[in-house]
């Protein structure tokens, strides 16, 4: 008996009925499902009522030969497959059939090792139609899906533009009110201010800069991804000689008591103001997390991995538990105090995203009390616009506080 075709339904129509009963009874023991008819008309009239798998029809029939039969058992069961019983005579109109949609054709009078294989190959046919179907059905809800997902995102954007320049017109411009108020106060009337006032003043002065800073980095962090990438050639050893020189100018006094180290830096592929961007929230996390040490010891370089050119920022500094490094690229996430280390706690939200868009990676490696490693990759490569976007949309948000 054939196990694999105990599910499938067979509709048989022969105008011979010892025969049609025949074959009936012969694949009702092979463990189909059977249903016979010598009449053609009543056949479609069970289809319409009634699911089969497969028609195998007789085709040289008096009420309705078995290619009309074809046509009309389509138009009821699109997914029903057939197969043509016919006489040595009329292989011809067998092959016509199959030109009119039947899977395959027996020639009478058939044996059994012939007929079982034909009639697993055409449920075979048709389970794959089936799937194909389903398949197709479910990549057109999925596009829909992703249609409906841009348009989700592509107002969203909206929303976010929208956002950012109510941001930076109508929040930024009351901060700098309060500070400047802050400031003429505080100079005009230092003398006859309370010396218990002059803290709070300055810790609303101070608040309101902090404030400005947070809008000025999330209004940059929300840009990048619409920022295009322009790619050229960064010759990274000048540039970053020129940001280590502007840490020293924002704090001479570091001068005495930190040691840079600068290895040739050689050249990368991307955009540069991005770049500088990378190098400077990192050289100034090394710069604020080694304050206090004595020698401060910062170094810079790069080395090869596989393909990848991996560059490297390292200090000496506070470092922090590896424990908690997978808030590391949080937004807002801080691994130390505020009260010990300022900061917004974007810095390296950004730095990631700007290394993500450019197909590169980042990571850390830090221990408390020894010190900090960020590494990070800049695959040189060449990059198309649709590219970039590719990339830009497959970036995920994080960041530490920097």
């Amino acid at each position: 008996m054939a196990s694999n075709a105990s599910a499938a339904r067979i509709l048989i129509v022969d105008d011979e009925a010892a025969q049609m009963k025949a074959l009936s009874d012969t694949l009702s023991v092979e463990g189909y499902s059977t249903a016979g008819f010598t009449s053609a008309r009543a056949a479609l009239d069970t289809l319409r009522q009634q699911e089969f798998d497969l028609l195998l029809t007789d085709l040289m029939m008096p009420e309705m030969d078995g290619i009309e039969l074809l046509g009309s058992a389509h138009a009821i069961s699109p997914d029903l497959v057939a197969i043509v019983m016919t006489g040595h005579a009329a292989i011809d109109t067998a092959v016509k059939a199959m030109q009119a949609g039947a899977i395959d054709y027996i020639v009478k009078p058939f044996r059994l090792n012939v007929m079982l294989p034909v009639l697993t190959r055409a449920l075979g046919i048709r389970a794959l139609v089936r799937a194909n179907r389903e398949l197709q059905a479910r990549v057109q809800e999925r596009t829909r899906q992703l249609e409906m997902a841009n348009q989700q995102l592509e107002a969203m954007n909206r929303e976010l533009e929208s956002f950012s320049y109510s941001v930076s017109h109508d929040l930024r411009a009351p901060l700098r009110t309060v500070q400047g108020f802050c400031a003429m106060y505080m100079e005009d009337y230092r003398a006859s201010i309370p010396a218990e006032g002059l803290p709070l003043l300055e810790r609303v002065k101070t608040g309101a800069e902090r404030m400005g800073q947070l809008i000025e980095d999330l209004l940059a962090l929300s840009q990048l991804g619409r920022q295009p990438i322009r790619r050229g050639n960064v010759a990274l050893g000048p540039l970053t000689q020129r940001l280590i020189e502007d840490q020293f100018a924002r704090e001479p006094s570091r001068r005495t008591d930190t040691e840079v180290r600068m290895a040739d830096l050689g050249s990368c592929s991307g955009d540069v103001s991005l770049i500088e961007q990378v190098l400077t929230n990192l050289l100034s996390n090394a710069f604020k997390y080694t304050r206090g040490r004595k020698p401060a010891v910062i170094e810079i370089g790069c080395r090869t991995e596989d393909a990848d050119v991996v560059y490297f920022v390292r200090d000496n500094g506070v470092g922090f538990n590896m424990k908690y490094a997978d808030r590391l690229f949080g937004v807002f996430q801080r691994l130390h105090p505020e009260s010990q280390f300022e900061g917004t706690g974007v810095g390296l939200s950004i730095v990631q995203r700007i290394v993500q868009r450019h197909g590169g990676r980042i990571w850390a490696e830090s221990a408390e009390g020894t010190g900090t490693t960020f590494h990070f990759t800049l695959p040189d490569q060449r990059w198309t616009a649709a590219a970039d976007e590719d990339q830009a949309a497959n970036v995920q948000t994080g960041t530490q506080g920097g």
